[in-house]
């Protein structure tokens, strides 16, 4: 396990936030809607139903933005890198849903399935779903469990895992 400072732990965040996330969940439902036809589309431009999406993307945004706010806060001069977050925050948007980076993931592929109007984004969401639930959800609840014992028990008996 690797420990970094505050401060590349905060950059390294920031780098995910604002370009990873962009990048991954923006361009690769943009090249998927691509693959199929997009229902409500008329001269490569969105319908107005369509563009209902953008408001589902800017929620999602705006839930990562929150996340990224409660979190920096709470960062310890030394942060250990792994699958395991070092602490745990229950704060912010995280007193709604133990999940809310999922919620603001899985929040941008629907509203990029309705802007696109596109089955190819509709079937990637349901894919990023399915593996979120069913792997990884399940595993980090379990790597969560022994980090944080009885405090997570609480937690995780207080706060829905999804809303």
């Amino acid at each position: 396990m690797i420990t970094v400072p505050r401060s590349i732990a905060i950059t390294t965040a920031l780098f995910v936030c604002l370009i990873v996330i962009p990048l991954g969940y923006g361009v690769v439902p943009w090249a998927l809607s691509t693959l199929l036809p997009r229902y409500g589309w008329a001269v490569g431009s969105p319908g107005i139903w369509n563009r209902l999406g953008l408001i589902v993307i800017a929620l999602a945004a705006a839930l990562l933005i929150w996340i990224l706010a409660t979190s920096i806060p709470q960062t310890p001069a030394r942060v250990n890198l792994g699958l395991t977050p070092p602490f745990l925050i229950m704060r912010g948007p995280y007193q709604f849903t133990r999940n809310p980076m999922y919620v603001a993931e899985l929040g941008l592929w629907l509203g990029w399935a309705i802007f696109f109007g596109s089955p190819s984004v509709l079937i990637g969401l349901v894919v990023f779903l399915s593996v979120v639930r069913f792997i990884i959800l399940p595993r980090e609840e379990r790597s969560l469990e022994k980090a944080f014992g009885e405090t997570y028990l609480q937690y995780k008996s207080r706060v829905s895992r999804w809303f």
